[in-house]
C-alpha cells in the first residue's frame, strides 16, 4: 500500500484512485501514511526534527503546529526528550516517535506494522489507547498488522485474520475475540 512494494498483480484502490507505480512520497501526499515494522526513525536527528519530518509534504504551518501539540500532548515523553537523539530513545519511546512521525503527515489512512514489536507490556498498552484516541478524535482510519491478537482486537472495531498471505476469518473485533476458532488458534485458552 505505501510503495515500498511492487506487487506482482492485481490493483490497489486508495478513494478511487489507484496506487500502482506511485512512489511511496506520491502516496503520503494522497493521505496514507506509514509505520514501519522496526520504527525505522531517524536516530541521528532530534526527537522534535523526526516529527518535523513527518510534515515534509505539508505546507499548513498552523495546522502543523496543532498537530505536534496533539502528538506531544498524546506521548509527553516526546516532549521531555525533544532535543534527544532518536537513537537515544528506549524501543517503546522510538515507536512513539515513529507513530508520532506518521500523525504529522496528517494522514487519512495511518498504515502500522506490528507497533507492539518488542515493546514493554506498560507502553503496549498506552499506545494503543493513543491510537484508539487518535481514531475517536480525528476519525484516522488505520490498519494495524499486529500478531499480539488479544492488544488489537481489545481496540479495533474489524479484523482480518491472515494465514499463510490469506484472508481466513474476519469479523468485527468483538466477534473475533468471542471465536472459539481464533481464540483457539490465535490467542490461545
Amino acid at each position: 500500500i505505501s510503495g515500498m512494494l511492487k506487487p506482482n498483480a492485481g490493483d490497489l484502490l486508495f478513494e478511487g484512485k489507484s496506487l500502482l507505480g506511485l512512489s511511496p512520497n506520491q502516496i503520503v501526499r494522497l493521505g496514507i501514511a506509514h509505520v514501519p515494522e522496526g520504527r525505522k526513525i531517524f536516530k541521528d536527528l532530534m526527537v522534535s526534527e523526526n516529527l518535523q519530518m513527518g510534515a515534509y509534504t505539508r505546507s499548513d504551518r498552523a495546522s502543523i503546529k496543532q498537530d505536534l501539540e496533539f502528538v506531544l500532548e498524546m506521548f509527553p515523553r516526546l516532549r521531555e526528550r525533544s532535543k534527544q537523539l532518536g537513537g537515544s530513545l528506549s524501543g517503546g519511546e522510538q515507536q512513539m516517535l515513529a507513530i508520532g512521525r506518521g500523525l504529522m503527515a496528517r494522514p487519512s489512512l495511518l498504515l502500522l506494522d506490528e507497533p507492539s514489536l518488542g515493546i514493554a507490556p506498560n507502553l503496549v498498552i498506552d499506545i494503543f489507547a493513543a491510537l484508539r484516541k487518535v481514531n475517536q478524535e480525528m476519525g484516522m482510519t488505520m490498519l494495524i498488522v499486529e500478531q499480539n491478537a488479544r492488544i488489537v482486537l481489545k481496540n479495533t472495531s474489524f479484523g482480518f485474520v491472515m494465514q499463510v498471505g490469506k484472508i481466513a476469518v474476519q469479523a468485527t473485533s468483538d466477534e473475533l475475540r468471542q471465536s472459539k476458532e481464533v481464540i483457539d488458534s490465535y490467542m490461545g485458552s
